[in-house]
């Protein structure tokens, strides 16, 4: 089990899926990618909570997006 790390000073990138009316969107910490984890929050939510997803996990779901192989 990993600790968590601290991510008061991260520096979050808003996602290039995310849309610019309010709604979906996601950022993400790549600078915490050295954790083993990719944190991910509600940019309308900066104060509220991360999601850690391990990095295989979170390349996985990348690659998906930009295949396209999610439903609409």
């Amino acid at each position: 089990m990993s600790t968590p790390s601290d991510l008061s000073r991260a520096e979050w990138v808003k996602s290039s899926h995310s849309n610019g009316e309010g709604g979906g969107c996601v950022e993400w910490a790549p600078a915490h990618l050295t954790s083993g984890t990719v944190p991910v929050r509600d940019s309308k939510d900066p104060h509220g909570p991360a999601i850690r997803f391990g990095t295989a996990a979170w390349s996985s779901f990348v690659a998906v997006v930009k295949g396209g192989e999610l439903p609409a």
